[in-house]
């Protein structure tokens, strides 16, 4: 009976390291802010998210993920209120930013390889999968470039910077 604990112990060590050696491999685990954003509308490289693109890419440990990207350079809303904008406030916030969520994959060599989105601020994307066909994240060192590409097209390359 007293060889339960050690075997107990054992177990729990080699899935802790197990872990801890399927963790080292993601790549894109960590946070990552974006520092550029351009999109290709017919071969025009166009500022995304305005001339001050402000956002943040997070992926967990545990395979989820969350992406808020704005334009820094948005106007308030003259009422102080999320929903007491007007058409133009409204117009102007839903174009220049997206925020979802949802829960990510990586191969065997920690490279990203997809995604499902559970929710977001455009409700079009909820229940979206995305593969590398549609959606890319390459990591260089502290560097990541995410290249996502519309379903008429148009290519969106946004770049991140590791911060955590």
């Amino acid at each position: 009976m007293p060889i339960r604990p050690v075997v107990l112990a054992l177990a729990l060590s080699i899935s802790s390291s197990a872990f801890a050696q399927t963790a080292a491999q993601n790549q894109v685990v960590g946070t990552w802010r974006m520092v550029s954003a351009t999109i290709d509308p017919g071969g025009k490289n166009i500022a995304a998210y305005g001339e001050k693109p402000n956002g943040l890419l997070v992926f967990t440990p545990d395979m989820h993920f969350v992406e808020v990207l704005t334009d820094a350079d948005v106007p308030r809303f003259a009422s102080n209120a999320r929903g007491e904008g007007t058409d133009d406030e409204n117009r102007r916030a839903m174009s220049r930013g997206i925020g979802f969520f949802g829960t990510y994959t990586v191969d065997e060599t920690g490279e990203f390889s997809g995604n499902r989105v559970e929710g977001a601020t455009f409700p079009n994307w909820v229940g979206s999968v995305r593969t590398r066909d549609d959606l890319t994240l390459v990591v260089a060192g502290d560097r990541m470039t995410e290249r996502f590409r519309r379903p008429e097209g148009t290519e969106i390359r946004i770049e991140l910077q590791h911060v955590e």
